[in-house]
């Protein structure tokens, strides 16, 4: 460290240290919880670089927060920081080290994550994180400032986001000069796992659902006080969409998923029937998963009962599952047994399925 960083260092280190330490470790979790409902590829490119640059950026304030931790352990024995304090930079330090090993390429799962694929573990430490960091702010209440918002803090604010975006960068260039397995990872940060080959993608599924014991020959449609029951094997249409299922485990597969367009089921079969201009569909699962989709998606949306040209399997959710382009995982709902026109908007939903 240079002679004139050393004796900069006590005059900021404080309570500006500690606000920007706050501020990227609540932008790094916002991001990282929208990242995981962002599927288009050019939202959840910015989306995951700015949750990537604010966990990054981190590392730019440990001398700042070092020259604290310092003046801290000078303190008599009841004004130092509880063990609380230390509890909560272990977490942020394994939470940020598991979400670097994933962006690598380093993926697991190991012996020493449990069995756990490091993305999941990643996901694990940042809730915990999260609980330190309120019980370590609990008390703690900082006042505003006039000078929070002085020209000279915004312009501090700016060279800190600047050198988070410019550490993020560079962790980038270094996947693609070294040739990580990272460096292929799809913008959501996911890795690629069975392309073209079903049977070689990860079976998962939500953690509340499960494979269904029961196999059901037909989807119930209804919506305007009717329901039609549509047998599978009439489900089974020539409407093709190649598409990549992106699930939010960390891996992703493109397939060319088959069946028939929700849009022409639903002319079919409730063309007669007046809808609701601003409806949505709500597609159930025979395990009672389900998922809310704007009305106005339904062309885009397709029942498959094939992948790449094989029938679906059961731990990908034959007979029939939605395939929802555009769409993270869990939107894809699995052995879709009924799919209902509502008057309700499809944002009155809970972000995450919590059933």
């Amino acid at each position: 460290m240079s002679p004139f960083l050393r004796a900069r260092l006590p005059e900021r280190a404080g309570r500006r240290t500690n606000l920007g330490l706050l501020g990227l470790s609540l932008a790094a979790g916002g991001t990282g919880v929208l990242a995981f409902g962002v599927g288009a590829p050019g939202p959840a490119r910015w989306v995951v670089a700015a949750h990537g640059a604010a966990g990054l950026g981190l590392l730019l304030l440990v001398p700042w927060k070092s020259v604290v931790v310092r003046r801290a352990a000078r303190r008599p024995l009841v004004a130092r920081a509880p063990v609380g304090a230390w509890a909560l930079a272990g977490l942020a330090v394994l939470t940020l080290l598991t979400g670097v090993l994933h962006s690598a390429g380093a993926t697991g799962p190991w012996p020493a994550t449990a069995g756990l694929p490091v993305l999941h573990l990643h996901v694990g430490l940042a809730v915990a994180t999260l609980v330190a960091l309120v019980a370590h702010a609990r008390g703690r209440r900082q006042r505003p400032r006039r000078t929070d918002l002085s020209r000279r803090s915004l312009l501090r604010t700016s060279a800190l986001v600047a050198g988070a975006a410019a550490v993020w960068g560079a962790g980038e260039g270094l996947l693609r000069l070294t040739g990580a397995p990272g460096a292929e990872r799809r913008v959501t940060g996911s890795f690629e796992r069975g392309t073209d080959d079903p049977a070689a993608m990860p079976v998962t599924q939500w953690f509340t659902d499960a494979v269904p014991a029961v196999d059901h020959d037909a989807v119930a449609i209804a919506g305007g006080g009717r329901v039609v029951r549509v047998p599978v094997a009439d489900l089974a249409g020539d409407d093709a969409v190649r598409a990549a299922l992106d699930c939010t485990g960390g891996w992703y597969a493109v397939q060319t998923w088959r069946g028939t367009r929700l849009d022409r089921v639903l002319a079919q079969h409730l063309g007669d029937v007046r809808l609701p201009d601003d409806g949505s569909i709500e597609v159930v699962s025979v395990t009672g998963y389900r998922r809310r989709l704007p009305l106005r998606d339904a062309a885009d949306l397709l029942l498959a009962t094939s992948a790449a040209g094989r029938p679906l399997s059961a731990g990908h959710g034959a007979p029939v599952r939605l395939v929802a382009p555009g769409r993270r995982g869990f939107w894809w709902v699995k052995w879709v047994a009924r799919i209902e026109v509502v008057d309700a908007p499809s944002w009155a939903q809970p972000p995450f399925p919590l059933q």
